[in-house]
């Protein structure tokens, strides 16, 4: 799976999937603070050159417009604390997602009568939804269409394994 779907060591015997989805943030911290220290520096060496020609009003309004990207960046990065846990366990399937504000929410789902759809070919808006007994929940909604595509896949096969250790288990 890919670095913001990442799947958690399964190999005891209770869990038969367990991975947690995290939004895709492409700008480290410290690439951010390089970016806002370039913007900066590059604010003021413009800024004083309109103060001394000047037109000292620039100086100011170009201060708010770096003011509002590093305001834009840190919204960015608050919501990309946001992720969703995913967990097969022989009871059952547990969706967790936390969001940005640290709320979080909790699904089960049984695994009897699971239905994961998505489509195929995966698309822009394509949703990741698992369906069960009238209730259904969209996951991975902040993954790209491969990483979407990618998890539905891999739940699939972690349910059809599922599926197949419990009709082994009655068979007998």
């Amino acid at each position: 799976m890919s670095e913001h779907a990442t799947r958690h060591g399964t190999d005891r015997g209770s869990i038969f999937f367990d991975a947690t989805l995290q939004p895709n943030r492409s700008l480290s911290r410290a690439g951010f603070r390089i970016l806002m220290l370039i913007a900066g520096t590059s604010v003021l060496v413009i800024g004083v050159l309109f103060v001394v020609a000047g037109a000292w009003p620039v100086f100011g309004f170009s201060g708010v417009e770096l003011l509002l990207l590093y305001f834009a960046f840190r919204l960015n990065y608050r919501s990309g604390r946001a992720y969703e846990r995913v967990r097969l366990t022989e009871r059952q399937l547990e969706v967790m997602r936390v969001s940005p504000r640290g709320v979080v929410g909790r699904w089960e789902f049984e695994p009897t009568w699971l239905q994961i759809s998505m489509d195929d070919p995966p698309r822009h808006d394509s949703q990741l939804r698992l369906s069960s007994h009238g209730r259904s929940l969209v996951i991975g909604a902040f993954l790209t269409p491969a990483e979407r595509a990618e998890v539905a896949e891999a739940l699939r096969k972690a349910v059809a394994e599922w599926r197949n250790r419990w009709s082994r288990a009655f068979a007998r």
